[in-house]
């Protein structure tokens, strides 16, 4: 396939620089760069909120995003800044965010949450492109994404449970559908790493790669899902995430109404 890399054939002018975050856009390919390797793009409420800015800046002609991190790890998880009294500059820490009334708290996580919610729109694809350390917060931000191509470096950890706490950026829900409860349950309890090769047979990964070609990997994968026709592959992405929630014939259902409208539009009878 022809590259379609902005790193390796042209370097776009950032939509966004701020806050460890830069959002690049090159014709119908966005990249989120996680730009804090001096700290393994270790994860914060700016950073968050940076990528929630991010998501809202995408141009509705990108069809495909691709989320990689800066230097040797994708994201070592979150800031452990956020637990020490003082937290960060400006920001509240966690333990005030303890001392708070439950709507309080309730709403600040899902503020955070925000930040992971966006890259399964119905009108995109996002590709994490994972090295080195996915941990936490990076795990769950790759878990967040609908593909996800490994280096064979990775390793992907869930370790809030083994410091009292529980994942809570969205990343429970996709690892129950990729690995299955059992084994879910197996690596948040035990914090253990997932290493590269696992993570491809298991599910969690869908292709593993040298470390020195993951970026052309996930660029070589974003071309393939543009050769599909827009429409049909946004109706085919609502098919699929649907699926687990519908029962079988209201999943066939589903799949007649899906195809009723896109024979209608390629006969040019659509609305």
């Amino acid at each position: 396939m022809a590259s379609l890399d902005p790193v390796r054939d042209k370097n776009p002018d950032p939509v966004i620089d701020q806050d460890g975050v830069r959002l690049t856009v090159d014709e119908q390919i966005a990249t989120v760069t996680l730009n804090h390797p001096a700290k393994r793009n270790a994860q914060s409420p700016a950073l968050w909120r940076a990528l929630v800015e991010a998501g809202r800046a995408v141009p509705g002609d990108v069809r495909v995003v691709v989320l990689r991190g800066e230097g040797k790890s994708f994201s070592a998880g979150l800031d452990r800044q956020a637990f020490t009294p003082e937290g960060f500059d400006g920001e509240p820490s966690f333990l005030d965010l303890a001392r708070g009334t439950d709507e309080e708290l309730d709403a600040a996580v899902a503020e955070y949450q925000e930040a992971f919610t966006w890259w399964r729109r119905r009108d995109l694809v996002s590709i994490a492109a994972v090295q080195g350390h996915a941990i936490g917060a990076g795990f769950q931000l790759a878990l967040a994404c609908d593909l996800r191509i490994a280096a064979d470096d990775a390793q992907f950890a869930m370790r809030e449970t083994s410091l009292g706490l529980v994942p809570d950026l969205t990343g429970t829900h996709p690892l129950v559908g990729l690995v299955g409860y059992g084994r879910a349950l197996e690596i948040c309890a035990t914090g253990r790493f997932v290493q590269a090769a696992e993570a491809e047979r298991i599910g969690l990964a869908n292709l593993v790669v040298p470390g020195d070609q993951l970026d052309a990997a996930a660029q070589d994968l974003a071309a393939a899902l543009l050769a599909a026709p827009r429409d049909a592959l946004i109706e085919t992405k609502a098919l699929l995430q649907g699926a687990a929630d519908r029962t079988y014939d209201a999943q066939r259902a589903a799949e007649r109404a899906a195809q009723a409208r896109r024979l209608r539009d390629l006969a040019g009878l659509g609305d």
